[in-house]
């Protein structure tokens, strides 16, 4: 193998998650055991998600997804069914990502791979609580990526 060939692998990009984990998570049930009675529901969801990202070194960084979702009953003067509040982050490897390219991978391609076991854990964590799953529709991070580009400029 020549030193060109070494030189040329060192330079390939890699894009790699290396490790998933909770930072935060809070399931409410303030209701309880009311909610449970048998009676006309229908739920409204208030739902709110952000997005982070830091620089731990020179090749990692975190990305987390934060979401907080309040269920309501509107049949029951939007009481509170339940609340779910959840910091779901990873620690992607990301070496040779030309600078152009970093924002995006961090806004769009990371949170890509956490979102569907953001998305589980939240469906769990509902589940847990004694309620039917809660299923977050899933979310494109491209919008949001470029109507925030759009923004900036």
């Amino acid at each position: 193998m020549t030193d060109e060939s070494k030189v040329n692998q060192q330079d390939i990009p890699v894009f790699r998650m290396q490790k998933m984990y909770l930072k935060d998570l809070s399931f409410e049930n303030p209701n309880a055991p009311q909610v449970f009675l048998p009676q006309e529901q229908e739920a409204k969801v208030d739902f709110n998600l952000r997005l982070g990202s830091r620089k731990i070194d020179e090749d990692h960084h975190e990305v987390s997804i934060a979401v907080t979702a309040k269920v309501l009953n509107q049949k029951a003067n939007d009481s509170v069914m339940f609340v779910i509040e959840l910091e779901h982050a990873a620690v992607f490897m990301l070496k040779n990502i030309p600078a152009e390219h970093l924002q995006r991978v961090l806004a769009v391609d990371c949170p890509l791979m956490l979102f569907p076991f953001t998305r589980q854990i939240a469906s769990q964590v509902a589940v847990d609580g004694g309620f039917m799953p809660f299923l977050m529709e899933p979310v494109n991070f491209v919008a949001l990526y470029e109507r925030a580009q759009h923004k900036d400029a």
